[in-house]
């Protein structure tokens, strides 16, 4: 695959509400944005890297490590309740009307600080050999049978999701596995169509749970910290 046929769009929305200004906070001394965006300057040009924000202070810090920001996000995608293929399809329009037609999108997220080369790398292989998958995302293994998960009633008395599981031993249920919340790969075309990513001919590239958190909450926040020390 010519990596000059991928688009990379990072959704970067000032808003957050759990987190306070989660995109910039820092980690490890930096913004947590400037992370992922070291890994991609290493794999593409700049040029090819959008950033969409709606926040001054996110387009300034991407901007002070040699990032153009080359618009800002309009308002009506700047809600917490838009989605992120609303955002990169914006992304992707503005691209091709000033620049030129894509094969392939890359969406990742700024709180991507445990990001991999090679995952990236392994991503555009899978997709370039396997005609018809059409995306391809990080994913992990749960820690624990999804099985024999179980929830609190109205009374606050445990209830399995599974009651058949109950006793079934954990070697013995299949394999589950969540995304890794990092990046995902797919054709342009899933994006232009707004389809669902994980319902289009997936795949994933697997990544160890420790390079797999989900930035949401201050409990995040501090355990990823924690793990950013020792890796």
């Amino acid at each position: 695959m010519n990596k000059k046929k991928i688009l990379i769009v990072i959704p970067a929305r000032g808003g957050s509400k759990r987190i306070p200004k989660k995109n910039i906070k820092k980690i490890g001394a930096k913004p947590m944005i400037a992370w992922p965006l070291k890994i991609l300057f290493k794999i593409f040009k700049k040029k090819q890297i959008i950033v969409s924000t709606d926040d001054i202070k996110i387009k300034r810090i991407c901007e002070n490590y040699g990032l153009k920001v080359p618009f800002m996000r309009p308002k009506k995608l700047s809600g917490d309740k838009v989605g992120t293929i609303e955002v990169v399809n914006h992304a992707l329009n503005w691209f091709e009307k000033n620049f030129f037609s894509t094969e392939y999108v890359l969406i990742v997220y700024p709180t991507a600080v445990f990001l991999k080369k090679e995952d990236i790398k392994l991503a555009i292989n899978k997709i370039k050999k396997e005609k018809n998958c059409q995306c391809v995302f990080s994913a992990t293994s749960f820690s624990y049978p999804i099985q024999r998960a179980f929830y609190l009633n109205k009374k606050n008395n445990v209830k399995m999701f599974k009651p058949k599981y109950n006793k079934t031993r954990s070697q013995d249920v299949k394999k589950s596995y969540h995304d890794a919340g990092q990046f995902y790969l797919c054709r342009s075309s899933i994006i232009r169509n707004k389809k669902n990513l994980l319902t289009s001919n997936a795949k994933i590239i697997i990544v160890p749970r420790y390079r797999s958190i989900d930035i949401d909450t201050f409990e995040d926040f501090e355990y990823a910290k924690k793990i950013f020390r020792n890796v």
